[in-house]
């Protein structure tokens, strides 16, 4: 095996006597192309660089760090391939018992916020080596931004850290541009112009014509070039100011009409460069064609593996991007709207290659990306002049210049399941079934159906209240309910039982209790109890999370009802799961406060039956259901 240094023994083995680029991750050491550090310290690699791994150190012992000791150009930190926040605590704030991306799934081997720790820790072991901070936590809290677990905003996470620079994105481009500039012997604090980059200067630091910018009429926040935003002190104690701000940054997230943001936090200036321009096919079929090891470090081995590898290990990633525009999502930030995708060869010959593998079975998990079906670029535009600023592409309806055409991704996945030694290829990435639903041809999603799920399909309605997706971004139930239509037709015809199984999320913003009983109705005329239930979740860089905070959707600034109580969180949350009993109390009282007791009987129609009281004892009753012909007692708190 040959994976990157992770001991001074690794390095003595390859003759290295110092790193070039020391990489510090919050996660366990993954040798894959699913994980952002397996990425891009093998791109880094295949342009000669020297390069070390240390994945979740000790962040109470500063030795931790100077395992492969001080790197020459600059050390790159990055939480891991999820907010360490996210990572560690539920939508409830409760501290999850696993962390899938940590050996054996051992949770707490990362700290809290664990960009700034880790950055500290560097400071106090390289006192003056650069450090460049990246990966989705520290790409998504750049601006100042609502911090759901402090309930506050927080600073850019630049000015916190007090790292030197911040790449956001996928990075691969900056981080060439940046190591190569570092090579020639350039301070870190001369590289201001690097696309997909943020760095914080002083007012005096600033290039002349962003003083001459910024000294100009104080009502005049943006030209051809710059946007100055809310500053950090308004967006603390203005809502409708962060709210503005969101809507500024959303729209100017495209590498080929986005501006310079700038945003002032005290004396200090956060600046942002344009999005770095999206890797052509070549470019990104060169960064999957890395010699990755493909599993984790052997360390690792002892102690029950990573368990986060099992879902990926023999999954295809087919493209980058998503122009699906969901609100609680980040991608806009993040991967960004346009789609770039591999070529066929490459996705192939790495199917060719993951049937090689000792461990291979036959099948592969998934050929896809954010949305599986979204193969190419929205429509032509895109190629010359980027998303459309202040549009989308599907919503609230599909664009005239939208291309919804599925040939491109039917004939690959017809090569892979065609290729000796693959016995099945599953699509377990999410389906866009609006999408879906807008090709005039139906072979594939008759393809679909017939070879690549089994038995189930995941799809993400998230909501069926036209009220509650029009704040989500997502299309009105009634095109889930043709898509559900065409689905089961399609599986009729083809003589098999499959069904659909919908995610779902209680308690977004614009949802009441009214729209969380109209879902639980939807559920109760399927037949659908779902397993899981995704409550809300105000992660950094989303539009939901802007409208959670502010109370207001920045994108027409109209007020959105924010579900924030704890009890409404949960009765929301119980009455998607109504047939559980343990829900019954909830349930109960959600519909006595809505006027709903139409819904509490024995009729087809009613959620639950209703209570005959027994006894009271220590605030507790015992009530008596009749249910598929016997009597069912359940013990259920009455709150009173």
């Amino acid at each position: 095996m040959n994976f990157l240094p992770v001991t001074k023994s690794d390095m003595e083995e390859r003759g290295w006597d110092q790193l070039d680029f020391l990489y510090i991750s919050g996660d366990a050491y993954v040798d894959h192309p699913s994980f952002g550090h397996a990425i891009l310290t093998r791109l880094l690699e295949s342009h000669g660089y020297r390069v070390g791994i240390i994945a979740q150190p000790d962040w109470n012992n500063v030795n931790d760090f100077k395992t492969l000791g001080r790197p020459k150009y600059a050390v790159l930190i990055s939480s891991g391939v999820i907010d360490s926040m996210v990572n560690h605590y539920t939508a409830s704030k409760k501290p999850r018992r696993e962390d899938e991306y940590s050996p054996g799934g051992k949770a707490g081997l990362r700290p809290d916020r664990a960009v700034i720790v880790y950055t500290n820790k560097i400071r106090e072991a390289f006192k003056d080596v650069p450090v460049i901070i990246g990966g989705i936590e520290a790409s998504l809290r750049r601006f100042a931004h609502y911090d759901y677990w402090s309930d506050k905003v927080r600073r850019t996470i630049l000015l916190d850290s007090k790292a030197d620079l911040l790449i956001y994105g996928m990075g691969e481009k900056p981080i060439i541009e940046i190591a190569d500039i570092l090579a020639k012997d350039a301070p870190i604090t001369k590289i201001r112009n690097t696309r997909g980059t943020c760095y914080e200067v002083g007012y005096e630091d600033l290039k002349a014509e962003i003083k001459k910018f910024l000294d100009s009429d104080s009502a005049e926040r943006e030209n051809d070039k710059y946007i100055l935003l809310p500053s950090f002190e308004e967006v603390q104690s203005d809502l409708i100011k962060y709210a503005e701000a969101f809507r500024i940054q959303y729209n100017e997230q495209d590498p080929y009409s986005g501006k310079t943001l700038i945003q002032k936090h005290g004396t200090r200036y956060l600046v942002q460069n344009p999005p770095a321009l999206p890797l052509t096919s070549e470019e990104l079929d060169k960064v999957y064609e890395l010699p990755y090891e493909r599993t984790y470090h052997p360390s690792y081995k002892k102690l029950g593996g990573i368990p986060a590898i099992k879902e990926v290990e023999f999954s295809l990633s087919a493209q980058r991007g998503c122009f699906g525009g969901c609100s609680f999502c980040a991608l806009n930030f993040h991967q960004g709207r346009i789609i770039q995708n591999r070529s066929d060869e490459s996705i192939i010959n790495e199917a060719k290659l993951l049937t090689g593998l000792k461990e291979f079975k036959g099948y592969i998990h998934d050929v896809g990306g954010p949305t599986a079906n979204f193969r190419h670029k929205a429509c032509k535009r895109q190629e010359q002049y980027g998303a459309c600023k202040g549009k989308q592409c599907l919503f609230p309806q599909a664009c005239s210049n939208l291309k919804a055409d599925h040939s491109d991704y039917l004939k690959l996945l017809r090569s892979i399941r065609s290729l000796p030694g693959i016995k099945k290829v599953f699509i377990r990435s999410g389906i866009r079934y609006d999408y879906l639903l807008l090709d005039k041809k139906e072979d594939f999603f008759t393809e679909l159906c017939e070879h690549h799920i089994s038995g189930h399909l995941k799809v993400a309605p998230e909501h069926i209240s036209d009220r509650v997706l029009e704040q989500m971004g997502k299309p009105k139930k009634e095109v889930y309910e043709r898509f559900v239509r065409k689905f089961n037709e399609i599986n009729k015809k083809l003589g098999k039982e499959q069904y659909l199984v919908p995610y779902l999320i209680s308690s977004h913003p614009g949802s009441d209790l009214k729209a969380a009983i109209e879902l639980a109705e939807y559920l109760r005329d399927i037949g659908h109890t779902p397993e899981q239930v995704q409550d809300f979740y105000p992660t950094p860089g989303t539009l939901s999370t802007c409208m959670f905070y502010s109370g207001y959707n920045p994108l027409n600034m109209k007020k959105v009802y924010i579900p924030r109580s704890p009890k409404e969180k949960a009765m929301q949350r119980a009455l998607l799961q109504f047939r559980k009993k343990e829900n019954y109390s909830l349930v109960y009282e959600a519909l006595i406060k809505t006027g709903r007791q139409d819904l509490i009987g024995y009729g087809k129609k009613c959620l639950i039956r209703p209570v005959k009281e027994k006894e009271k004892k220590n605030n507790d009753i015992t009530i008596e259901r009749k249910k598929t012909g016997r009597n069912n007692k359940t013990k259920v708190k009455t709150g009173k």
